[in-house]
């Protein structure tokens, strides 16, 4: 859903369950049929890594550690816009001119299967990583055609975050684990004179890929699928209206504000750390963050509801991949085994919250202990519904949001949304 700040998205960072369009993979013209295993990886020098700016201040440090060790090895930080959308047209735009300026690319999980499908990234050893050690949903997000394509850098799963002070005082004992409940939790804490002018909930709803991770949460969430078991479109059904009609109606009676149609996940958490919001959704980076502001002590995270029972976050996180025309990929392969390792992903998950894809730190003691959000994360990521890993990405998350934008808004009913996201989503699987 995410860089650290897109979860976009991880992060920035969705559709469904299975492969939308996958399908249409297995011909020999797209680019990838036949595509050869991994090759050598020569050449050593100065490198660069490239991800969405880091919101969390953790990155560069990681990055001064390897240059300490590696000084003729040095590698550089280029930041891109937190907007996953442009961190995605920007890495692509590289890969078209075949440049070299980008070597390392933090990329969305999302991406991993288009990237590799076009050979804009090679395909890795497998055997240098141990992928052995991670949650199985985390590395399959890195592999296309059963080839390994990219490195789990961080996972992601969505959860709810909580004002546990004002609950308490409302008389609210438990977190909501549904969107009924939710709603009710919140007419009680706005009772209160100090809640009085604070809103209820927000999440993502800006027309990007955040949107897209919203509105397949509820979908899913409200016992919706976005394809069927076969990876067809299937939209457009009574399960999928009552979870978009979910967020709909919530925009409507204020439950989300009316400026939350504007958020990306930094406004989201900076209205929940500045006291607007009673719940929020979003990714693990913002726990530390917020454990730096005015409500330290005071929230705490849920799994996130949904119609009648807990929902399903969609899977997020970032993968470590190498660009096809990167020069000196000896040292890129080796700065990536660095980066992704156990100790700095303890590393990352202590110093920004990132969700680390390596099991054994989600059932340490001493850092549940230190975290106690790490039960809710692991659940959030076992239980999460994959995004399509798909060729033509971009085509499928732009109709998503189009649609799923409109009704929000207000200039379509949920009906003719879903109706016309059907038929785009048809249009992408070649029917």
């Amino acid at each position: 859903m995410k860089t650290t700040s897109t979860r976009a998205f991880q992060h920035a960072a969705v559709i469904a369950v299975g492969a939308l369009l996958l399908t249409a993979c297995g011909s020999s013209d797209d680019g990838a049929a036949g595509q050869a295993g991994p090759g050598s990886f020569e050449g050593r020098g100065p490198i660069t890594y490239v991800a969405g700016k880091d919101t969390t201040g953790s990155v560069q440090p990681m990055l001064d550690r390897w240059n300490k060790l590696h000084p003729d090895e040095k590698v550089t930080f280029i930041q891109l816009p937190t907007d996953p959308d442009a961190q995605r047209q920007q890495m692509i735009q590289n890969a078209e001119t075949k440049s070299d300026a980008y070597t390392v690319l933090s990329l969305d999980v999302v991406w991993t299967s288009e990237f590799a499908a076009h050979r804009w990234i090679d395909q890795l050893p497998e055997k240098r990583f141990p992928l052995g050690k991670m949650l199985k949903p985390v590395v399959e997000t890195a592999k296309y055609r059963d080839g390994l394509y990219a490195v789990p850098a961080s996972s992601d799963g969505g959860m709810l975050y909580y004002r546990t002070d004002l609950l308490k005082k409302a008389g609210v004992s438990e977190p909501p684990a549904t969107w009924a409940q939710m709603k009710a939790a919140c007419a009680k804490v706005k009772k209160l004179p100090e809640a009085k002018d604070m809103s209820c909930y927000a999440g993502q709803f800006q027309k990007y890929e955040g949107l897209t991770v919203n509105f397949a949460e509820a979908v899913n969430s409200a016992g919706g699928v976005v394809t069927d078991a076969a990876g067809k479109p299937d939209v457009d059904t009574p399960e999928a209206k009552k979870g978009l009609d979910f967020l709909v109606d919530s925009v409507k009676d204020r439950t989300i504000p009316k400026e939350g149609i504007t958020y990306l996940e930094e406004d989201g958490r900076q209205a929940f750390q500045s006291g607007k919001l009673i719940f929020l959704r979003n990714w693990p980076y913002v726990y530390s963050l917020a454990g730096k502001s005015d409500i330290k002590g005071k929230y705490a995270v849920a799994p996130l509801p949904g119609l009648d029972s807990p929902g399903s976050s969609s899977l997020g996180g970032h993968n470590l991949a190498l660009s096809s025309f990167a020069k000196n990929k000896a040292t890129a392969l080796d700065f990536m085994k660095f980066f992704s390792n156990e100790d700095n992903a303890a590393t990352f998950l202590k110093d920004a919250s990132l969700a680390p894809p390596y099991a054994s730190l989600y059932d340490d003691k001493a850092l549940i202990e230190q975290y106690p959000y790490l039960p809710v994360l692991k659940e959030s990521i076992l239980r999460a519904v994959p995004r399509p890993r798909v060729v033509s990405y971009g085509d499928v998350t732009s109709a998503v949001q189009q649609e799923a934008y409109a009704a929000l808004s207000g200039s379509k009913s949920s009906d003719q949304a879903l109706k016309d996201l059907q038929k785009a989503l048809q249009k992408s699987d070649g029917q």
